[in-house]
């Protein structure tokens, strides 16, 4: 556990440093504590470095209801096509590192 989290940024050069405020919000906050943890790291972890258009897929992820996600990433339903992004794969694999 040595590995450094980041943080968004807050920095008022990037334009999109509300929008990532939002989004660790709403990934910190789901509402199912699984789904907390899962997507809460995944954001502390990478939020700072996505652009626009990964932010954009997270927060289509982040719409779908924790039940759905939560079985997709554990493997109990397949994820349906349109949400097998790079970011979905991303936050599976950190899913065996928190």
């Amino acid at each position: 556990m040595g590995e450094q989290l980041q943080t968004p940024s807050t920095d008022d050069a990037d334009p999109n440093a509300p929008r990532r405020k939002r989004i660790l919000y709403r990934c910190q906050h789901r509402g199912m504590k699984e789904m907390d943890i899962l997507l809460g790291g995944f954001a502390q972890h990478r939020l700072a470095e996505l652009g626009p258009e990964e932010l954009d897929v997270l927060e289509t992820l982040m719409d779908v209801p924790d039940q759905d996600l939560f079985s997709w990433m554990i493997g109990r339903v397949p994820v349906p096509e349109a949400f097998d992004t790079p970011i979905y794969r991303e936050i599976v694999a950190l899913r065996g590192k928190i």
